[in-house]
């Protein structure tokens, strides 16, 4: 039972047990394994071709040698938008509505690629912190700020996930509550907010595909 409206949000516990773990295993059961026979099924090939068109996209802005995050990226997008998803089911919750596990996707693959930048082009890498042709008097200024928003990345990303998924999740529960208190008093109005919630459920769907798709686009542009 759901006694306030961010309660949806916390962690269930089953026997003291936190079912977070649980429902990030779970999307990669709903995935078909491979197969032997020599033709796919239908679900086999609806899956190859999304992962095939989904890593070409993500790999255009990347040079050749960003090529080799492509298993990483694609694994990572498929895992977000099942995770995504999964609180759209009836009595679930959504992982992605908690900042520890975003922070956790986000931080590590961060710090990855800038360690990496480091590694191979330290020159350019530096570089960004100081734009071409700053006055001398600003140049300490500017790589402060640089430096700072530098490390804000990973935290823009893992507030942005989650900022938008809990906030539609908000709503929906909101229209939901209003829909069943409306319904004895005003039927025409609670069909109304019926309608406009189930709307916003099919939108719903479409913001938990395309915020996995942003959060794993600024990381590779990152």
């Amino acid at each position: 039972m759901v006694l306030g409206l961010f309660d949806q949000f916390f962690t269930p516990y089953f026997l003291g047990v936190p079912l977070l773990a649980i429902a990030i295993i779970t999307p990669w059961v709903l995935f078909p394994g491979a197969s032997n026979r020599v033709v796919n099924g239908r679900t086999q090939g609806v899956q190859n071709s999304f992962v095939m068109n989904f890593a070409k996209q993500i790999l255009l802005p990347l040079n050749v040698g960003a090529h080799k995050w492509a298993l990483l990226l694609t694994v990572l997008m498929i895992n977000l938008i099942c995770l995504n998803l999964l609180g759209l089911l009836p009595y679930t919750f959504t992982p992605t509505t908690q900042l520890p596990l975003n922070m956790g996707f986000a931080i590590p693959l961060w710090l990855a690629t800038v360690l990496i930048g480091l590694r191979n082009q330290p020159t350019i890498a530096l570089g960004h912190l100081l734009p071409e042709g700053t006055p001398a008097p600003l140049i300490p200024v500017l790589i402060i700020i640089e430096t700072i928003s530098l490390f804000v990345r990973p935290f823009a990303l893992g507030v942005r996930l989650t900022a938008n998924l809990a906030a539609g999740h908000l709503l929906i529960q909101l229209l939901s509550s209003a829909t069943l208190f409306l319904i004895d008093k005003m039927w025409p109005v609670a069909i109304l907010t019926g309608l406009v919630m189930a709307i916003l459920t099919l939108l719903e769907l479409a913001v938990a595909i395309i915020q996995a798709y942003v959060f794993v686009l600024l990381l590779s542009l990152y």
